[in-house]
């Protein structure tokens, strides 16, 4: 067994991929901001639940993708426990913007919280040679490689002329 399987055949049984380490943090912070009612100790705790979670059981190819997800997921987890509890209000929409920003307002040192233990967890996991990685192949990577006597400017026209000379001879 190499090193970088992650551990023990245990450990590599249950491997998350990236997007499956994203619905692990979306269905804790979720559950937490649901069973919080306006608390943010149960939202945050259920999303740091989640972070951790996820950035131990996902595979270490896939925790680039984990990494840059906490915050968005965090968001999204708190807007749908927002309008699950506030739909049925007299004034629905009001009750929903309000009690999401109320909910990001309280929650928001746990979302840094979170973002801060997937990275830490994540970098002994192999996350830093998941970025090398990217940055080898987005440096290879040429979006406009041309060769270099190649026509700079490409007309439909099918058939090529000769530019005009401008040291034509004088008659």
């Amino acid at each position: 067994m190499r090193a970088s399987d992650g551990g023990s055949p245990a450990r590599r049984a249950v491997a998350l991929t990236g997007r499956g380490g994203i619905v692990a943090i979306y269905a804790a912070a979720l559950a937490g901001a649901l069973l919080a009612d306006g608390t943010g100790l149960l939202a945050g705790l259920g999303f740091l639940l989640g972070c951790a979670l996820a950035a131990l059981l996902t595979r270490p190819a896939d925790l680039l993708t984990l990494a840059v997800s906490p915050p968005v997921v965090f968001l999204a987890a708190t807007a749908t426990a927002a309008v699950v509890l506030n739909a049925g209000e007299d004034a629905p929409l009001r009750a929903i913007a309000v009690a999401l920003l109320t909910a990001l307002a309280a929650t928001a040192p746990w979302l840094f919280a979170g973002t801060v233990l997937v990275l830490a967890v994540g970098v002994p996991r192999g996350l830093l040679l998941q970025f090398r990685e990217l940055r080898k192949r987005l440096a290879g990577l040429r979006l406009f490689h041309e060769e270099e006597n190649a026509d700079p400017v490409r007309w439909d026209d099918s058939r090529r002329r000769e530019p005009p000379s401008h040291h034509a001879e004088v008659d």
